[in-house]
């Protein structure tokens, strides 16, 4: 079986990249970590990606001038190892434009809610704030634009009145960890076309009823 080769950008713990570590370990799961690269030298995803025996490097963004150049050796990296798809998985940086477009269509991004709504760094407290009774997570296609982009999987937690931003976060964590692992192999398994900024899933199954918080009774 041919896996796809996957690059994996982080910037902190890395929950999301232990997933994904995890899934590709499966017998005949269609992918396979080949780098992960890291903003930050200390942040706890390396740990992981060096433990499985992952390729890692850490390209520190401090250390160039502006954001694109920045990108150009995350590229060469990339590029390198022959990744072709990359996965932010808890990427704390805004990819630049061009970055983006060389990769059309192959960088994923996972959100902690249910876009387009609540977008940004405190997806959770927006969530909270605006008293939803469903929330979730979104992997989602990369366009240059902050959390924008065709959406590939979603998942809906329930957000429950004595929720913080801690508690719903360990809500949605969960799901986000069954979501991303989903959306690789979708990918891998050339189950996916864009068409006009829309993702058009090959799934013979769907869910078709409604999703109720709180249940009627």
């Amino acid at each position: 079986m041919i896996r796809l080769k996957v690059g994996v950008l982080i910037s902190g713990r890395g929950s999301n990249l232990q997933a994904l570590i995890a899934a590709c370990a499966t017998p005949g799961f269609p992918a396979e970590i080949v780098l992960v690269v890291s903003n930050k030298p200390n942040a706890q995803g390396l740990d992981h990606a060096r433990a499985a025996g992952i390729e890692t490097s850490v390209i520190e963004h401090g250390a160039f001038p502006d954001r694109e150049s920045f990108d150009r050796q995350v590229d060469e990296k990339l590029r390198a190892s022959g990744a072709e798809l990359v996965c932010l998985a808890g990427f704390m940086r805004l990819l630049s434009s061009w970055f983006v477009e060389a990769w059309r269509d192959k960088v994923v991004n996972i959100h902690p809610s249910l876009l387009p709504a609540f977008k940004g760094i405190d997806a959770h407290a927006q969530a909270i704030a605006a008293g939803v009774r469903l929330s979730g997570c979104t992997v989602h296609i990369v366009r240059p634009e902050m959390d924008a982009g065709p959406i590939l999987v979603q998942a809906a937690v329930p957000v429950l009145p004595d929720d913080d931003d801690d508690t719903l976060a360990a809500r949605i964590l969960e799901a986000e960890h069954l979501c991303y692992p989903h959306a690789v192999r979708l990918l891998a398994e050339d189950r996916v076309k864009i068409l006009d900024e829309r993702a058009i899933i090959d799934m013979p199954d769907m869910v078709t009823g409604p999703l109720i918080h709180p249940r009627p009774v």
